[in-house]
């Protein structure tokens, strides 16, 4: 991008960072020079993750070896001889500091210390330990991100259980292609949620999930919606949380069992909208380290910090979230609607609590600069430090957004990796320029580049986000996946040996990176590739347009544009308004961006973590089955998009 940065950090700020402590503990050269602090991650890997290990001070035992086989990839282990437990690093803390403050839209608030933390999850854990879980044991949460979710995590992870989990707006087939897959022992419901002010219970499809489990031994429900009374007759082995840890309640030590740096921590999901979710396995020690490398380095994370993300127990970000208890911070966890309160709840939870790190979606962003919000003239939001974004491009004018309308002295970090290493390829550089519409930088340690089609490096052009070169939070491996053939297919089958993460991506001169979208939703008019971000950022910047999906329609032996509008409400697309957004189209960028057809829809679908589904548009367009509804927050919406008879000329 040309001009000036949009924010860069004062002298004080680049002082006091964990970044810059990081490379004097390393001994390193200034902090300040990001790209040689990279390379020499990369170049040094086992220098660097090792040093990583002493500096972040994890609790276990390292080990003398740090990386076997590191020519390959897949197959390359870290810390062989390593022992560490998740959750002993995450409870490090037993003081009267605030652990996590949790929030229920605007009818509950609660806060508990750190030592009230453990002492909840000591209790909880005698009492699966008596239950028979352990090492190797599966334990689900069909749960709101609620504190019990995190204790559930933290009593499973401490005796060396695999936590998983779903948010409780799945439908019932949601929930069985997750979790019928991985076989819980125990599963951790809430007796529903809210959103929107409503109130919506969820035991009747409990019931139902129940039995389709067969391998359960018990169902644990918390009150939440209901503070008293859960009709429970019906639904075998169930009893409410109270019941399962009253004869524990005078436990008080947790005896974390020490495991293998990569003994399984977490079963996350593939978003499943073309099939059955694949059900991805994450290490322990993986998951640990790269969390303490991207809070402490790349966001500035420090004790008693307020960090919050706005996100489901779907959605890899709530993973990511709960690990800052590691570096000492407090985490603010919220459950509901993003929007209640005409847009401002969150803003007002920042307010309230000195929220220092503010994460949210790109929709969020965007969505709040329709409405035009202007928290930074109705909040007071001195403590915030640092906003990330994710879950789809951010646009550049969403940059000019949240400087202009929320904070102008802010680290804003739009980050990017996903379910599949549960961690980031790109994100922020807390003590570098923030350049509108730029991902800062590449993650420490990690060989990040945009290749051709020959896997050749370019830069300044569109290509394949790769990562080269083996690091610890790759997953261990695939469930019900033995020889590991679904794995290598996943990330390995174009470019043996080179990760290839699915992400049409651009690298820039300021050693920064731009998302275009996913390789396989870009579009191909006349064999050329196009990122739908690229349509996007268009599109909605018209204030008609509340938000767009766009696809490649298979159509006279090309591939033509199809673009879908949804409108501001009371608005019907007519020629002229067709006609404007061609134009906006062509004149930003090029010809072939321009659709062939505009269309409107009532809603556009998308996931449950509210990423738009432009393959399943794609394949209903097509006349095809979409294999996978459930994994929808709107299925129905799906219907807006079948056998329109506007795409048969």
């Amino acid at each position: 991008m040309t001009g000036p940065p949009m924010w860069s950090p004062a002298p004080q700020r680049i002082a006091a960072a964990g970044l810059s402590a990081f490379a004097a503990f390393a001994r390193r050269p200034a902090a300040t020079d990001y790209g040689a602090l990279h390379r020499w991650s990369v170049e040094h890997a086992e220098d660097f993750w090792s040093l990583l290990w002493d500096f972040a001070a994890v609790r276990g035992h390292k080990g003398a070896r740090i990386l076997l086989d590191g020519d390959r990839m897949p197959g390359a282990r870290w810390f062989p001889e390593a022992r560490l437990n998740y959750a002993e690093n995450l409870l490090r803390r037993r003081d009267d500091g605030i652990a996590l403050v949790f929030r229920g839209e605007e009818k509950v608030t609660r806060r508990m210390t750190h030592a009230e933390l453990y002492l909840r999850v000591a209790r909880l854990a005698a009492a699966m330990k008596a239950e028979g879980i352990g090492a190797g044991d599966v334990v689900a949460a069909y749960m709101p991100n609620l504190p019990e979710t995190l204790i559930a995590l933290l009593a499973a992870s401490s005796l060396g259980a695999i936590f998983t989990s779903a948010s409780p707006d799945f439908g019932v087939q949601g929930v069985l292609d997750r979790f019928g897959q991985v076989q819980p022992r125990l599963l951790f419901v809430a007796d529903g949620y809210f959103y929107n002010g409503k109130q919506i219970d969820t035991l009747a499809k409990v019931r139902e999930i129940v039995a389709g489990l067969p391998t359960l031994r018990k169902l644990i429900v918390s009150p939440y919606v209901h503070e008293t009374g859960h009709d429970l007759a019906g639904i075998p082995n169930a009893l409410t949380r109270g019941d399962f840890v009253a004869p524990w309640r005078g436990e008080r030590e947790i005896d974390f069992a020490p495991l293998p740096f990569d003994h399984p921590l977490y079963i996350l999901y593939s978003s499943g909208t073309t099939g059955v979710p694949k059900c991805i396995v994450h290490g322990a020690g993986g998951a640990l380290l790269q969390h303490l490398k991207e809070h402490r380095l790349h966001a500035d994370l420090r004790p008693d910090d307020r960090f919050f993300y706005f996100t489901t127990c779907g959605w890899m970000m709530w993973n990511w979230l709960v690990s800052g208890l590691a570096s000492g911070a407090t985490l603010l966890l919220y459950d509901g609607s993003p929007f209640v309160g005409r847009g401002r709840v969150l803003f007002d939870y920042a307010q309230a609590e000195g929220m220092t790190h503010f994460g949210t979606s790109a929709k969020f962003i965007d969505a709040c600069a329709k409405i035009e919000l202007k928290p930074r003239t109705t909040h007071d939001l001195d403590a915030l430090r640092a906003m990330f974004s994710t879950g789809s491009p951010l646009s550049p004018e969403s940059f000019d957004y949240v400087y202009r309308d929320i904070k102008a002295d802010l680290q804003l970090a739009s980050i990017s990796g996903g379910t599949d290493i549960v961690s980031c390829f790109v994100l922020g550089n807390p003590i570098g320029p923030v350049w509108r519409g730029e991902i800062q930088c590449a993650g420490l340690g990690m060989a990040v580049d945009v290749v051709d089609e020959q896997a050749q490096p370019v830069l300044g052009e569109k290509g394949e986000l790769v990562c080269t070169r083996p690091f610890p939070s790759m997953p261990v491996g695939f469930w019900n996946d033995p020889d590991g053939a679904k794995y290598r297919a996943a990330y390995f089958e174009r470019f043996p040996g080179i990760w290839c993460h699915g992400d049409f991506a651009e690298k820039t001169s300021h050693g920064g990176f731009v998302i275009y979208g996913r390789s396989d939703a870009t579009l191909n008019p006349g064999g050329v590739r196009i990122g739908t971000a690229e349509i996007y950022r268009q599109v909605e910047q018209l204030p008609e347009v509340l938000e767009s999906i766009v696809i490649g329609q298979d159509f006279d032996n090309d591939v033509r544009v199809v673009l879908f509008v949804k409108l501001k409400e009371g608005l019907t697309l007519d020629d002229a308004l067709a006609k404007r957004i061609k134009e906006q189209i062509r004149a930003n960028t090029t010809p072939r961006h321009v659709p062939a057809k505009v269309l409107q829809v009532a809603d556009i679908p998308r996931t449950k973590s509210g990423k738009i589904v432009e393959l399943a548009v794609r394949e209903v367009v097509h006349g095809r089955p979409v294999k996978n509804s459930e994994a929808l927050a709107n299925p129905e919406a799906l219907e807006l998009f079948r056998n329109r008879a506007e795409l048969l000329s």
